[in-house]
């Protein structure tokens, strides 16, 4: 039985500092040997909302520590592993600076190659770390950060279909939850909240629903959250703008995915239809069960990560960087940090005020 490579992942673009190794069965299916994620949500909080200096210095106390429990956890020694991947994008640049300057630095002392990852490939392919998935497959990429709609061909190949053109979704979550005078990172509970409120209560807007293919905007309907917000009376209100909120969040996802599904097979014409969602807004249920009963309704399977690889973390970094290892696919250590770096890089930058449809 031939030796099965061993990756040592590093993730700190934004505010979780990470470490994971990971290695592969004989099926070649991903295992997780250890997965530390140390959150900054206690240094942020008084804040509202992520400060990149104070992330950034939190990364740099933690970084070389996170990384030593990793290892011992895994059960492996130093140079028993065979790569090291960081995340060299996108994100925060001197949060992302801090963990591949570090995983370079390893790598040279060590004499292992070097795999810089892009963050969102790590999303993409996370899915993998428990479930077998075939090329091609459509992937819905909803976090803090990015909200898009991609056909993943295969390993760096990936064809935009639909991007926000303003705020990402998680970002909306965070800030209707910060409206709602929920202690940042706010976004998961407002989730919880909505169990206790009445979805019809409150009219809110969908943005671009009936035009611009499956692109997103979400600006709008930030701000018929924060005008409401402003007339909360009591607990109750706030319970029914939260399921309000999420109401129209299921509905805008539901018709948006449904002309993906459309453009995807129109580009691929695949023999199964596979569909994957992933970020960290792929943690919440209703959201997870709504595209479950839709991809049933259409033929596709579906495909989510656990729970615990939803947000940011380094399994997931690992995992990318097996698949580079094994292709050879190594970096220079002068890979610089890209704080802008997307999947499609031909596609169109289609954000801001000025985009028509």
């Amino acid at each position: 039985m031939s030796k099965k490579p061993l990756i040592l992942g590093i993730e700190s673009s934004c505010d979780e500092t990470a470490a994971s190794l990971v290695t592969e069965n004989e099926q070649g299916i991903p295992i997780v040997l250890s997965n530390v994620v140390s959150s900054q949500e206690n240094v942020h909080k008084e804040f509202g909302g992520v400060v990149p200096e104070l992330a950034a210095r939190s990364h740099i106390e933690k970084i070389d520590w996170i990384v030593k429990k990793a290892i011992k956890k895994s059960g492996k020694k130093i140079d028993e592993i065979d790569a090291i991947a960081s995340t060299a994008g996108p994100g925060l640049i001197v949060c992302l600076s801090v963990g591949l300057s570090f995983g370079k630095a390893f790598a040279f002392t060590t004499d292992k190659p070097f795999i810089a990852v892009n963050h969102l490939e790590g999303h993409a392919l996370s899915p993998k770390l428990n479930s077998k998935i075939d090329y091609p497959y459509l992937l819905l990429l909803i976090s803090g950060g990015h909200s898009q709609y991609l056909s993943v061909e295969a390993l760096g190949k990936y064809t935009r279909l639909g991007t926000t053109i303003d705020d990402a979704l998680g970002e909306a979550f965070d800030k209707t939850a910060k409206l709602l005078e929920i202690d940042f990172p706010g976004g998961r509970e407002i989730e919880v909240l909505a169990e206790k409120g009445n979805p019809e209560k409150y009219k809110l807007p969908k943005p671009i629903i009936n035009k611009g293919g499956c692109n997103f905007s979400f600006a709008g309907l930030k701000t018929a959250v924060l005008k409401i917000s402003k007339t909360i009376k009591n607990d109750q209100d706030k319970f029914d703008l939260a399921a309000s909120f999420q109401k129209t969040i299921e509905e805008i996802l539901y018709k948006k995915t449904i002309i993906a599904f459309n453009e995807f097979e129109k580009m691929n014409n695949p023999k199964e239809k596979k569909f994957v969602v992933a970020g960290g807004v792929a943690a919440n249920k209703k959201i997870r069960a709504m595209l479950m009963k839709l991809c049933e309704e259409k033929n596709y399977q579906s495909f989510f990560p656990p729970l615990e690889f939803c947000g940011d973390n380094a399994a997931m970094i690992a995992m990318v960087g097996l698949e580079k290892f094994k292709l050879k696919l190594f970096s220079d250590l002068d890979h610089p940090a890209k704080p802008r770096w997307p999947l499609d890089e031909d596609a169109a930058f289609l954000k801001g005020a000025g985009v028509k449809f």
